[in-house]
């Protein structure tokens, strides 16, 4: 299907909307109005611009206020119009929206209001534009769409029409699938927004929480399943009203905007199946989901004191790579890579990279070019394994890996064996559980449909956990056997983590016998990041452990969570440039990741003067 994106939903001038919207793939822009009235260029100008990026203008709005109004301010209506229509003219435009009014002049009063209407599409006819009319959730009379095509029946002009929006018919909870009573040929447009479920007033929700579809919680696939169904045959437009957007680079955002209609297209596709309906979308090749971590690579100037440390945890370097100065690390089936030829961590050590095992590395190549994310340029040595990765928002690389598979070539193959003596007794980590990765405040929803869409990860609940110079926003996404963990983060408060040269990432080691790892740890001098003894104090309170066990926890420094599943274990080393390790133990099915702790970790990590020295 034609798809287009309203230029609110971008920042910049228009000239940068239109450029990004190009670059994005867009085929057509519904033009806001403001845009146009702030820009310097004349609408001629515009129109001659938009068509040499290959750009329809589609839809121009919003007209307001205009319906049920008293007679005597009919012609003032009237005569704003026509002004629009010269203007809609000269920028090649034939479709204009009208929101339902707002005024506190308007009269509830359905006949009226078609009347009226119906006087503006004859005005409309005359210069060869069409009227499509929306009902605002937050409309005076008319803030649903069933309400809305009473009207336009009422009206019965075959130049006005229905412009449907996702967010006003979800947001009021509206049933859309009486969406599929209305003729398709009257729905004359669709715009489409996702938000987050907020308890709060619904314009405020409206201007400043709206997102692309799949960043949040409405069933917009769903919608657009029922207009399909309807007969509806026109593009699909994005109009996003959201802060952190309008402050974004425009490009970044329209690429991100694109991938949310390509991955939406995907979902009404699986749910229409082979009805006719879906006849005109376009599907992407199919997710190919990762089953597990094959390695987390740490960028460092000096590998010396990270060594140190996977040595008191019990890992071995088994490798040295054939002609990069990486090395490998391993113990049971987690692996970790020090980079020490990267330029990129000025700043001490940083998690630049993560292997992925993947079912099919060259279909998930294909999966990700197809929701815009192309494979990153390397250099290759003749005898390299192939091994394709991808840049996730925040920077981070992902490599599609198969390791130790005979049916695909190993990049462990790339390591020359370079085996330090092993440790007396094997050592208690088994894998990697998890990895966090700190986000550009401004990213946190790209990367949250990034995982969900490239990699095919379930989203879960977005939480705010306390930071003593703000907050922390936090998102996991995973597969459905939780056999891939990441942890989105982003401190959107504060100054402390807000630059990412400084934001903390980590990789969480499961461990199947934490307590002897701490002991380990302690045995070789490196003591974990401190717990104040009021931590434990108030766990006393919270959970009824035996004696011993919470000695036992006071005495290693490890923190506790419980979930209806089972228990969780965590304790976290000391921060080394922007990273960490954290070990935990899942007992049971805990399927958490220790929220109630973060805020007794962020602080210590605040004071700990590991920290303050990084």
């Amino acid at each position: 299907m034609r798809k287009s994106i309203a230029t609110v939903s971008l920042s910049g001038s228009l000239a940068d909307k239109l450029t990004a919207a190009h670059a994005a793939g867009f085929s057509g822009v519904e033009i806001f109005e403001n845009d146009l009235v702030s820009s310097a260029p004349a609408p001629e100008d515009v129109r001659r611009r938009a068509s040499d990026l290959g750009l329809e203008v589609l839809l121009y709005q919003p007209f307001r206020d205009f319906e049920a109004v008293p007679p005597d301010r009919l012609a003032a209506g009237l005569r704003r119009a026509e002004h629009k229509f010269a203007v809609m003219e000269r920028l090649g435009v034939e479709q204009l929206l009208v929101c339902s009014s707002v005024s506190p002049a308007a009269v509830d009063d359905d006949a009226l209001a078609a009347q009226q209407l119906r006087i503006l599409a004859e005005r409309a006819a005359e210069h060869g534009i069409r009227i499509a009319y929306e009902a605002l959730a937050w409309g005076r009379h008319v803030s649903d769409y069933l309400h809305a095509w009473r009207i336009v029946r009422m009206a019965d002009h075959p130049n006005l029409g229905l412009c449907l929006d996702s967010f006003h018919i979800l947001a009021r909870e509206v049933a859309p699938y009486a969406i599929e009573t209305i003729p398709g040929d009257k729905i004359f447009f669709l715009q489409l927004a996702d938000a987050p479920t907020l308890p709060m007033d619904v314009l405020h929700w409206s201007r400043h929480y709206r997102c692309f579809p799949g960043q949040g919680d409405l069933d917009v696939a769903g919608l657009v399943c029922n207009v399909l169904r309807a007969g509806y045959d026109g593009p699909l437009s994005l109009e996003v009203f959201n802060d952190i957007f309008r402050q974004a680079a425009a490009m970044r955002t329209a690429q991100d905007a694109m991938r949310s209609l390509i991955a939406l297209e995907e979902q009404v596709g699986a749910r229409l199946g082979d009805s006719p309906h879906a006849a005109g979308l376009a599907l992407p090749p199919p997710p190919v989901v990762p089953t597990g971590f094959a390695f987390a690579e740490l960028a460092t100037p000096d590998p010396g004191s990270l060594a140190g440390l996977l040595n008191a945890l019990g890992f071995v370097r088994t490798g040295t790579h054939r002609h990069k100065s990486v090395s490998l690390w391993e113990q049971g089936d987690a692996r970790i890579l020090l980079n020490h030829g990267s330029p990129e961590s000025p700043d001490g050590p940083a998690l630049s990279a993560i292997g992925l095992e993947s079912p099919s590395p060259a279909a998930a190549v294909k999966r990700a070019e197809a929701l815009l994310s192309p494979v990153l340029p390397r250099v290759w040595d003749p005898h390299d394994a192939p091994l394709d990765a991808v840049a996730a928002p925040d920077g981070t690389d992902l490599f599609f890996c198969r390791t130790g598979r005979p049916d695909h070539p190993s990049w462990t193959g790339d390591f020359s064996e370079d085996r330090q003596d092993a440790p007396g007794d094997p050592g208690e980590i088994t894998h990697i559980d998890h990895v966090a990765l700190t986000q550009p405040w401004h990213q946190f929803d790209e990367a949250s449909l990034f995982y969900k869409s490239v990699l095919g990860l379930r989203p879960h609940e977005s939480l705010e956990l306390p930071d003593p110079y703000g907050l922390l926003r936090s998102r996991a996404v995973s597969t459905e056997d939780s056999g891939v963990r990441i942890a989105l983060n982003v401190a959107y408060i504060g100054t402390h983590e807000t630059d990412l040269s400084v934001a903390w990432q980590h990789i969480a080691l499961a461990s199947r016998d934490i307590i002897a790892t701490a002991r380990r740890l302690r045995a070789a001098g490196l003591a974990p990041l401190p717990v104040p003894a009021n931590y434990y104090d108030d766990l006393e309170a919270r959970h009824d452990l035996p004696p011993e066990r919470h000695r036992l926890l006071r005495e290693l420094g490890l923190l506790y969570d419980r979930d209806d599943h089972g228990e969780f274990l965590q304790f976290y080393t000391v921060t080394a440039g922007r990273v960490f390790f954290e070990i935990v133990q899942r007992i049971g099915g805990y399927v958490g990741y220790g929220a109630v702790n973060a805020p007794i970790r962020l602080a210590a990590q605040h004071t700990s003067p590991h920290h303050r020295s990084s």
